[in-house]
């Protein structure tokens, strides 16, 4: 799969977790821009495009932004990833980096990562008293450490407002997620622990992210990828009739 206007795009999931482990996917994150031009007719241009062998999606540079400005875990990485995983940074990208903290607010962020954690947390509690298929254990065991990490994530984001991408200690998270394939109740008290500090803790980030500074950058992003020649050679061509 081929999308040009690539504006920044890195390795994510569990290789940027420090999670995987042999035979793990390899997850890629990226965005890019739509022609501006495109963006005018009546039916406008794919704002997504995802592809497996290799795992790669890709987001149109407004989807990103309203996934970023929502809270989106997943989205919310590609903008805080170690510089040895990025893969592509070109000057735009590199702006949207140095915005970064533009896209948090205090609810969104708290609402993001406890509702994403609360979901992996149905998913174990769905699967019954552990005894499953082996492939079904090991799915299990996945969510439940995606859910550990995701609250300790959204947590630190809360209240340091940086987004730190790979664990402190990933064998505590496998630990964790051998023990609730073997129990899925045993993931409980942790969400419950988290849901519990987000309540208590007062955290950093604002009421309200910062829209304007993102709009901004949009703008830069749509005036870059305009295709003035394109558009101007008609009109230039019908003024000089007589």
């Amino acid at each position: 799969m081929t999308v040009p206007n690539l504006l920044l795009s890195g390795v994510v999931g569990s290789t940027a977790y420090g999670l995987a482990h042999a035979g793990s996917d390899v997850d890629r994150l990226g965005l890019f821009a739509a022609p501006t031009t495109d963006l005018h007719g009546l039916r406008g241009p794919k704002e997504s495009h995802v592809t497996t062998a290799p795992d790669r999606t890709l987001h149109e540079a407004a989807k990103w932004c309203r996934l970023a400005l929502g809270g989106n875990p997943t989205a919310m990485e590609l903008v805080w990833l170690p510089d040895e995983l990025y893969e592509l940074r070109t000057p735009l990208g590199e702006e949207l980096i140095g915005i970064r903290t533009s896209f948090l607010c205090a609810k969104r962020v708290r609402d993001a990562y406890l509702g994403y954690a609360t979901q992996q947390f149905r998913r174990l509690e769905n699967r019954g008293d552990g005894s499953f298929s082996a492939d079904t254990r090991r799915r299990t065991a996945k969510h439940a450490r995606h859910l550990k990490r995701l609250c300790h994530q959204g947590l630190e984001l809360y209240t340091t407002g940086r987004l730190e991408i790979r664990v402190e200690n990933p064998e505590e998270y496998h630990v964790f997620g051998d023990r609730v394939a073997a129990d899925p109740s045993a993931a409980l008290p942790l969400l419950r622990r988290y849901e519990t500090a987000f309540d208590e803790t007062r955290g950093v980030l604002p009421e309200e992210p910062d829209e304007a500074a993102v709009e901004a950058w949009l703008h830069r992003v749509r005036r870059h990828f305009y295709y003035t020649a394109e558009v101007a050679a008609p009109y230039s061509r019908a003024s000089s009739m007589p």
